[in-house]
């Protein structure tokens, strides 16, 4: 499986997959996984696979596809990524972020995730009240990052 085509199959399913969908200001979702994507190929290159994760970071847990499609299109590493920036319900934030920190290419990919979602001119198009919320929510996420990447 040449790596760059896997990007390329990951940004096709995720366009599909999120097809319709729209973020919280109302512009088309598939923006985000973009934007992810081109932050996590920037920092690694846009042939690594960390790439096709950041386009698949969210389809999980957003869409209807399964982390057991995720595998058998992008093998094992893809989709164990993948699987540890996915949220499970009733998941306690503490446990989400020991998951993510304890997979390198999930934390590089949730990094680039949370920049995204507090990117000054995207948390501008929201309401003050979500704006807020959203910054507290990240800040904490980050700490949890920085803390579990120290053990």
């Amino acid at each position: 499986m040449v790596a760059g085509s896997m990007v390329a199959r990951a940004r096709a399913l995720s366009e599909r997959a999120h097809a319709g969908q729209v973020d919280k200001a109302g512009r088309p979702y598939i923006a985000h996984p973009a934007r992810v994507a081109a932050a996590v190929a920037a920092q690694r290159g846009e042939r690594d696979p960390a790439v096709a994760v950041a386009w698949l970071h969210d389809v999980v847990e957003d869409t209807g596809c399964t982390l057991e499609e995720i595998e058998q299109q992008f093998g094992a590493g893809v989709a164990a990524a993948v699987g540890a920036v996915t949220r499970r319900a009733g998941e306690l934030p503490e446990e989400y972020y020991h998951r993510v920190a304890s997979n390198e290419v999930a934390r590089v990919v949730k990094l680039a995730d949370i920049a995204d979602n507090t990117d000054p001119l995207r948390l501008a198009q929201l309401s003050v009240d979500e704006a807020t919320r959203l910054r507290g929510k990240y800040a904490y996420a980050r700490a949890q990052l920085d803390v579990q990447s120290e053990h």
